[in-house]
């Protein structure tokens, strides 16, 4: 089914409203949670506590994506889009007036189920709104945004909270989410939601069963896995061989600035015609593994080395994934696909720490990083074995 003409112009305009979204949900998500555990005592007064503020977004996230994706496609991409944006800045705006510890939950449960709305409509919304020859690109720039949200998170974040503690933050993404909700407002055309054919709990499973929705997905939940593994991690390594908290920083710097500048070449590549999915896929799987690998090995050198290759991988794995999914899925049901891929990659952010901490309990964290690293190449070895037996079969096949 076609989608619905949207000029050209309205669409190039519309993109920036849509990348700032994706700034604000990585924004909301670790601007507040790495800057929660330096609040004041009757706040967070324990792990424990700290763990629980922190799985609330993340949990509403992984519950709601597909929800909210769907509803998307039901009622129009922009309407989910402003109302989470909206529901994201009362979230804020709540703890910002309400300054107390039980609000703060209420306020970080909020932020979560809104981004869980506005996440996956952006992601509709920018596969919808620009033909499948610029899909690559316009994926490589919203992840670029995103990665910006993540790196500029913790710090802004901890300069905001420096100046004027947690309710200037919340204040600040207020206003941001406020803003963008305007900007969207304005800019971002109305996408009428396209008719649909029933759809039966069968057809659902069938078509999330199907390669073509497994294997970009997977790749995402392993690139999210090791890119959270990297942010955490790196810096306990870092620490572990001497190295000071501004090299570990650097680090972790060096792993999101790569992976936020390789994200859109890799798209750019895509359509041009330079990079399939597929090659792109296997070879970010297997960059990332290598980083992996290297994150074993001591000192500076390995951090740092672990930190580009697990960013470049990233990079490459993040928007070639996105556009893979858009290719493959009718233009109806965009919203239902990105929610739940975007799933996967909330599934991915949990498990890969969870793993590489499991291991690292009953061995070491260098056992940790190479398990993951062996799964991560695993997949693309499989992945591999199934493009040449796919190759072979069409070879043997008469024409």
């Amino acid at each position: 089914m076609t989608q619905h003409p949207i000029p050209d112009v309205a669409s190039r305009r519309a993109m920036w409203p849509l990348y700032a979204a994706g700034f604000t949900t990585a924004f909301g998500a670790h601007g507040i949670a790495a800057n929660l555990g330096g609040f004041s005592e009757d706040a967070v007064t324990s792990l424990i506590v700290l763990g629980g503020l922190l799985a609330l977004y993340d949990g509403a996230e992984v519950l709601l994506k597909p929800v909210f994706g769907s509803l998307a496609d039901r009622i129009g991409g922009k309407p989910v889009l402003l109302g989470g944006l909206i529901v994201f800045a009362a979230a804020s705006a709540l703890y910002a007036i309400a300054d107390s510890p039980g609000w703060l939950w209420a306020a970080r449960l909020g932020q979560g189920a809104a981004a869980s709305a506005f996440s996956p409509a952006a992601s509709a919304m920018v596969a919808r709104l620009n033909p499948a020859a610029k899909r690559g690109r316009a994926f490589g720039s919203y992840g670029f945004y995103k990665s910006i949200g993540y790196t500029l998170g913790p710090l802004l974040g901890g300069v905001l909270v420096w100046v004027g503690g947690l309710r200037l933050l919340f204040t600040v993404m207020a206003l941001c989410a406020a803003a963008v909700a305007l900007w969207a407002l304005l800019a971002v055309p109305v996408v009428p939601p396209l008719p649909r054919r029933r759809q039966t709990v069968a057809d659902l499973a069938r078509r999330m069963a199907d390669r073509s929705f497994l294997a970009p997905t997977a790749s995402l939940a392993a690139a999210t896995a090791a890119l959270s593994v990297g942010v955490g991690f790196l810096p306990v390594s870092g620490a572990a061989a001497g190295l000071g908290t501004i090299a570990t920083g650097a680090a972790v710097s060096v792993l999101a600035a790569t992976a936020a500048v390789v994200q859109p070449q890799a798209g750019r590549a895509l359509d041009s015609g330079r990079l399939t999915t597929g090659a792109g896929l296997l070879a970010g799987l297997l960059i990332t593994a290598a980083g992996l690998a290297a994150a074993m090995l001591p000192g500076l050198a390995g951090v740092l080395a672990a930190a580009a290759l697990i960013g470049i991988g990233t990079g490459l794995i993040t928007p070639l994934g996105f556009a893979a999914l858009a290719a493959a899925t009718p233009e109806e049901r965009m919203g239902q696909t990105m929610g739940s891929a975007e799933l996967g990659r909330e599934l991915g952010d949990a498990g890969g720490p969870l793993l590489v901490a499991g291991v690292a309990t009953v061995s070491t964290l260098t056992s940790g990083y190479a398990t993951l690293a062996v799964l991560l190449a695993a997949g693309a070895f499989l992945a591999l074995a199934h493009r040449r037996r796919r190759t072979v079969r069409t070879v043997r096949t008469p024409s």
